[in-house]
């Protein structure tokens, strides 16, 4: 291609890419899906044959195996549609009484994926030695539980898998008779049809027969015509399809759940609206298919940047959960046969059956059988819980110079400065243009020097010039995606122009990709990215993968991976193994390792063990600030508890009101960034007027002191899988009401209650207590009560008021400091709230160490507990080491007991580290006196401000006693008393 013509066509694609409106028409609906149609018609068939449909999939019970010792049993499965098609099917029941069923086709003409398990899970479960199956007439049986009260029943024919628990179903599998996999077939060659002298000739009655074949027998369950099976269209695009037709039909119901959560992600509400049935709020099914979906709408079913096919199932008396280990793009229905009850139908276009049944019965139980399946969340480096600041695009080293002299002009803190696409010379990356980025490696220390990091980007397609190392060298290991032909490298469109992609399924790519991060030469020569420092981590986008001119702005299904799969068998992995192996190789290019920081837009079950997550282009408008609040919270019950949205929008400039009440919702996201677009104007904080800069100034601030909170919060994810952010259902599970509330949301344990406002012009919100305890308002202790049945309390909420509630008995740890980092906080004081219960008792803990590296795995941290309760006639607050009571907990995976030393050297690097405050909410009366290890202090050293009861026109506020200076180490146990 002549240069001007090239440079014309990458022009619109740029053009095509950065429209200014959701292009609908760009990705596929249900309808315009082959396997999905098929799927659906499915259902539609059944619905309307009623009480007389039946699965045709039945179990052999002549070839039922049990494994001898283990809760394991085998059988092969038939279907009446096509008797000589083999199928197995394996059962199995693990330690933790999670129920794992595989089921595939054997013998058959191909082979069908089978992998993905091995991406997502951290390792093969164990499978109990203590559970027996036993085998009868018409089913196959096991019972187990402390209280033998879970049973798992799997019915011979038809085919039907049942897990119970107390009697009551909680969920069926093939209850609706909607489970089918097409079984792997050869194309049949229309006939030969003899051609005629005579023009107007009638076909012969042989011919005719040809023309008009005569009606399956198997009509009634898979239609009348062949859709789709062997290619499709979409717009420009044919989808050739070599294995023919081996989609995965099957429905999960939960007969006993009205409310589902999870498989994000999506635009929409937490608790799940319906898809199919009466009133249905969504007429296209949730679609997983991870996809660069530009300028998303606010409310939809659409597929976005990653897919976790993890469904959560709640009623007030058990949750449970069921995990489908299905890689390939899948299209989910969800509907509601009763008020008490949810139905669910996934259709997968490829993939075995591989799934895993959570039985709970609780929340917390559901997401520690899911986190032993797929891994908790990576603990951070504590200067990632900071804030980000990042637009595409900071144009030069001296603007990022610039940014940072402004933030600390204006004594605004910040953690990252962020590098968008635009430092890479034409877009090759790791290489910079020396044009704007002339000395990269002196711009990165000058950033450092001041306790920050930078984050570059790195994307997944590369540059196809032979001058380009990072191409070169890939083409040379043959580690590219290739064509459907399987030769050669497949060729696509991207920011660079014509690009290819590493293959990173190929474990020829794994060692290369790592070495490139190296901030030094290699001593093999090779070439690595010497112009960067240990201070650069990286943001991996496009990863999903993005293809501008591929379709459905991704890569062609029919493209091929190492091991001979195809593209479609494992898109929705895919961008999960580019952050994977990004974060290994950020891991180790320093020695000892760092804790590395990468940031993903693609992902899939697992992701969370390598970094965080964003949910993409959002737009600056209230509905996407409202709807990122939703999105974060499912992303979080699917694991990834690591997420925010882009404060203020990627697109489009927010009013300052807007932009302000962004940076709030921001700063209670567990990843806090602000980004923008490359034609957005300039937002900055400091950029900000009066009195809109002194709030956003205030509420970084407030993100500054609650660090210790987060990175609390943090730990414990690491060791339970609860998520970070907390929504009603998980607090109060019992509650009804509080199922489909997901605007307001917990952090960890920490008592900590916040309602975010996403609306324009707000004074006053209400927030929803679901229990008869005393809730304080944050800023001004002000109590808020609510009751047996929950109730609503209208809690102030002007610009500069953020409705942030502290629960009655917990105690949280603050730092107040100023700082312009969280690294400059190492040694600063701690201020703790404690906020008293209606019985006058609090508890909280707090975690500490260095934050940045891994020593913490060989026992180098602080954990202490603090207690307040009623002893005698007044209170004590105590201060004792948490790590030494809880031997049993780990961090990491890494078993306490074996590391940990309370006098360990992290802990004596801190022994100066004093309380400078202990602020205590909810006193009855004025203290007669404070003691601390014993020892009475003076009254000059204490405060007490008096509570005012509540009136028809003023809210309650409770007492206050601020302790100054008590004098307490935060690594040393101690003790307060107050009578």
């Amino acid at each position: 291609m002549r240069i001007g013509s090239f440079v014309s066509a990458v022009s619109l694609l740029l053009v095509v890419h950065e429209a200014t409106a959701f292009k609908a028409h760009d990705f596929k609906t249900c309808s315009q899906s082959g396997f999905c149609r098929r799927g659906r018609a499915l259902s539609a068939r059944a619905k309307d044959a009623g009480s007389s449909w039946k699965s045709p999939y039945s179990v052999d019970p002549s070839t039922i195996s049990v494994v001898d010792g283990e809760a394991v049993f085998k059988a092969g499965v038939k279907s009446s549609l096509y008797p000589e098609i083999n199928f197995g099917l394996e059962v199995r029941i693990q330690e933790d009484g999670v129920v794992r069923a595989r089921m595939d086709e054997v013998g058959g003409l191909r082979k069908r994926y089978d992998e993905a398990a091995s991406w997502a899970l951290i390792a093969e479960p164990k499978i109990s030695k203590d559970i027996r199956w036993t085998v009868g007439k018409m089913d196959i049986r096991a019972k187990y539980g402390p209280k033998k009260d879970v049973e798992v029943v799997v019915d011979f024919e038809p085919l039907k898998l049942t897990v119970y628990r107390g009697g009551k179903e909680q969920v069926v599998v093939n209850g609706q008779g909607l489970f089918h996999m097409e079984h792997f077939r050869n194309k049949a060659e229309p006939a030969a049809i003899e051609s005629s002298s005579s023009d107007d000739a009638q076909p012969t009655d042989e011919a005719q027969a040809v023309l008009e074949p005569p009606v399956n027998p198997r009509a009634w369950f898979e239609g009348d015509q062949e859709d789709a099976l062997w290619e499709e269209t979409f717009g420009t695009w044919t989808d050739t399809k070599p294995k023919g037709p081996e989609s995965l039909s099957v429905d999960i119901s939960f007969p006993n759940h009205p409310v589902v959560y999870g498989i994000p992600q999506h635009a929409t509400d937490m608790a799940l609206p319906t898809t199919t049935g009466e009133n249905a709020h969504f007429s296209d099914p949730y679609r997983l298919y991870n996809a660069d979906v530009f300028e998303y709408l606010a409310s939809s079913p659409v597929s976005l940047y990653g897919s976790i096919p993890l469904m959560h199932a709640h009623s007030k008396d058990t949750t449970v959960a069921v995990f489908h280990v299905v890689a390939s793009e899948t299209w989910i229905d969800v509907s509601h046969a009763s008020d008490k009850s949810t139905e669910t139908h996934w259709i997968s276009e490829s993939g075995i059956l591989d799934l895993f049944i959570l039985p709970g019965p609780t929340p917390e139980e559901v997401f520690a059988q899911y986190a032993r399946l797929t891994g908790t969340p990576v603990l951070p480096a504590q200067w990632s819980l900071g804030y980000h600041q990042c637009r595409w695009n900071y144009v030069s080293s001296e603007d990022i110079r610039t940014v940072q002299k402004r933030f600390d002009e204006e004594n605004i803190p910040v953690d990252v400065l962020w590098l968008d696409i635009e430092y890479s010379e034409g877009h090759k990356y790791f290489m910079w243009n020396d044009k704007t980025f002339p000395d990269p490696v002196e711009m990165i220390n000058d950033v450092a020097a001041a306790g920050r990091k930078m984050v570059v980007i790195v994307d997944p397609h590369l540059k196809r010039e032979q001058g380009y190392p990072v191409f070169k060298k890939a083409s040379e290991l043959e580690v590219l995606v290739k064509p459907k032909s399987g030769q050669g490298e497949y060729e696509g469109w991207c920011w660079p122009g014509s690009s290819s992609w590493v293959d990173f399924f190929n474990p020829k790519s794994w060692d290369w990709w790592k070495s490139l991060f190296k901030p030094y030469q290699l001593p093999s020569g090779e070439w690595s990215w010497t112009k960067s420092t240990e201070a650069v981590h990286i943001w991996n986008d496009m990863n999903e993968p993005s293809v501008f001119n591929g379709p459905e702005i991704t890569m062609p299904k029919d493209n091929i991976h190492h091991g001979g799969w195809e593209h479609r068998d494992i898109h929705n992995i895919n961008g999960m193994l580019f952050s994977n192996l990004t974060w290994q190789a950020v891991a180790e290019r320093s020695d000892p390792p760092k804790r590395p920081f990468v940031l993903t837009r693609s992902f899939y079950a697992g992701s969370q063990r390598f970094g965080a997550m964003w949910t993409g282009d959002n737009l600056g408008t209230w509905e996407h600030m409202t709807v990122g609040v939703k999105m974060v919270l499912a992303n979080g019950l699917g694991g990834l508890s690591f997420g925010g949205s882009d404060v203020g929008g990627f697109f489009g400039n927010p009013e300052p009101e807007m932009l302000t009440r962004w940076y709030q919702v921001g700063a209670f996201a567990p990843f806090f960034r602000a980004h923008a677009h490359i034609d957005t104007k300039r937002r900055e904080p400091y950029l900000l007027e009066d009195p809109y800069k002194g709030i956003v100034y205030e509420t970084l601030r407030l993100r500054y002191t609650m660090l210790p909170i987060w990175y609390t919060a943090f730990r414990e994810t690491t060791v339970t899988g609860v998520p970070i952010l907390r929504p009603q259902y998980i607090m109060f599970p019992k509650d009804e009401y509080g199922f489909k509330i997901d605007d307001q949301y917990y952090i960890g344990s920490s008592g900590l209650l916040v309602k975010p406002v996403t609306q324009k012009g707000v004074t006053e919100t209400l927030v929803y207590l679901a229990e008869d305890q005393v809730y304080y308002g944050y800023f001004s202790h002000h109590a808020f009560r609510g009751n047996r049945q929950g109730r609503f309390v209208v809690v102030p909420s002007a610009l500069n008021q953020i409705p942030l509630l502290i629960r009655g008995g917990s105690i949280v740890p603050t730092r107040e400091r100023r700082r312009r980092a969280s690294t400059l906080m190492a040694q600063d004081p701690f201020t703790l709230r404690v906020a008293l219960s209606n019985t006058n008792s609090a508890r909280g803990d707090l975690y500490l160490d260095d934050g940045e590296t891994w020593s913490h795995e060989k026992g180098q941290f602080v954990w202490r507990e603090f207690i307040a309760s009623k002893k005698g006639k007044g209170i004590e607050i105590a201060s004792t080491d948490l790590g030494s009571k809880k031997p049993a907990e780990a961090v990491d995976g890494v078993d306490l007991a074996s590391v940990y030393n309370p006098e360990n050297e992290y802990a004596k690097s801190i022994e100066d580290v004093r309380v400078e405050r202990v602020i205590v909410i909810g006193l009855k009366n004025k203290p007669k006196s404070v003691k601390v290890a014993g020892k009475e202090v003076g009254e000059d050293t204490w405060e007490f401000v008096p509570g005012v009861a509540s009136t028809d026109k003023a809210e309650e506020r409770a007492a206050t006693l601020i302790i100054k200076n008590p004098d307490v180490k935060i690594a040393q146990d101690w003790n307060i008393s107050i009578v």
